[in-house]
């Protein structure tokens, strides 16, 4: 290890509060630095996923005015910044990665006029963190991004200094939930937004029983062809539910994300979607299906038909969220669907 890297380290210590004391932090937050070092392309995702997003995401999403998720992070940000006539606008992202999307948020920005603001990309890999240097130097925003190395376990911003806190697929990494949220809300101007996506199931992105019991009927159509694990390299001839936080922090307190959010903050926007469906589309077994083929086409349609079904007759929750929130009390928050609360959608354990 170098002696950057062991400065890094020596700088972290075990987050508190946590649920629980966990004896191989250090060699988590080693793993995770390592598995990231060379990683350039984080939210690669297979075509059959496209094909369900375009067809069923996107009009979700076209009706509260975006087209994706980093269009919907691009479009807040930039909404907010023109309502509000500040010097600067101080907008910081937790768990930044490489920085695209911060700086396509910093192009689109300037391509509105906006040139009065500064993004810190927070994120515990340097490797990542030179990526993003290098990524804003070459789009020309570089003036726009600042980089801090840091935990976000342990992070704390400057009391009422930022007009904006984005998180992208990056709360379900941390273990110190309550402490990022506490300082999170301490560190946001009393107008502040908070702007998130992320995934919001059981830890570890298992399934729930309930889940699980709508799955298998689902999995035993698979051929065997289809239920190859590509991220684990290993045929699954039952579906096996595993832990993806048993070796480092994916998932690491997912289910908890939502109900602390509920307490801390007030929801502006709230869009949840997608349970099962996440199972057929994502990269573990994804990449098996063919997004032009009509059975597969087919298969997803009714698998996600399901979904719909389940979710919105409450037996089981949505697992992914897209969500704008704020200190202060919000009148009449937006919603995908009357129905759908942020606090209805909480699944609650036993």
């Amino acid at each position: 290890m170098n002696n950057f890297l062991s400065q890094v380290f020596k700088a972290f210590r075990k987050p508190e509060p946590t649920p629980e004391p966990d004896p191989g932090y250090e060699e988590k937050i080693a793993n995770e630095i390592e598995f990231y070092a060379e990683c350039e392309n984080v939210h690669d995702l297979p075509d059959i996923f496209h094909y369900w997003s375009n067809k069923y995401l996107l009009p979700m999403q076209q009706r509260f005015g975006f087209n994706s998720p980093d269009d919907f992070f691009r479009t807040q940000v930039q909404s907010h910044c023109a309502a509000n006539n500040n010097a600067t606008h101080h907008i910081v992202s937790i768990g930044s990665g490489n920085g695209e999307l911060e700086v396509s948020v910093a192009e689109y920005l300037l391509d509105n006029d906006i040139n009065n603001f500064s993004i810190e990309c927070v994120d515990i890999n340097p490797h990542m963190l030179e990526r993003t240097q290098q990524l804003a130097a070459e789009k020309g925003v570089a003036e726009h991004i600042l980089v801090q190395v840091s935990d976000f376990n342990q992070w704390q911003g400057k009391r009422n200094h930022y007009d904006i806190v984005m998180a992208n697929q990056s709360l379900h990494h941390v273990m110190n939930l309550e402490g990022l949220f506490a300082a999170i809300k301490k560190s946001m101007k009393q107008t502040a937004i908070f702007i998130t996506s992320d995934m919001i199931g059981r830890n570890g992105h298992q399934r729930w029983p309930e889940a699980l019991d709508l799955l298998q009927p689902f999995w035993s159509e698979l051929p065997d062809q289809y239920r190859f694990n590509q991220l684990l390299k290993r045929h699954e001839e039952s579906y096996i539910n595993h832990d993806c936080s048993d070796t480092g922090f994916e998932g690491i307190r997912a289910q908890d994300i939502l109900p602390l959010l509920v307490k801390d903050f007030q929801f502006e926007l709230f869009i949840p979607f997608a349970n099962i469906i996440m199972v057929f589309i994502d990269r573990p077994f994804g990449h098996n299906f063919d997004a032009t083929a009509d059975w597969d086409m087919d298969f997803i349609d009714r698998v996600h038909a399901a979904d719909e079904q389940a979710i919105m007759d409450g037996t089981i929750k949505p697992t992914q969220m897209l969500a704008v929130m704020k200190k202060q009390s919000v009148k009449a928050p937006q919603l995908r669907h009357e129905l759908l609360t942020p606090e209805y959608c909480i699944r609650p354990v036993k």
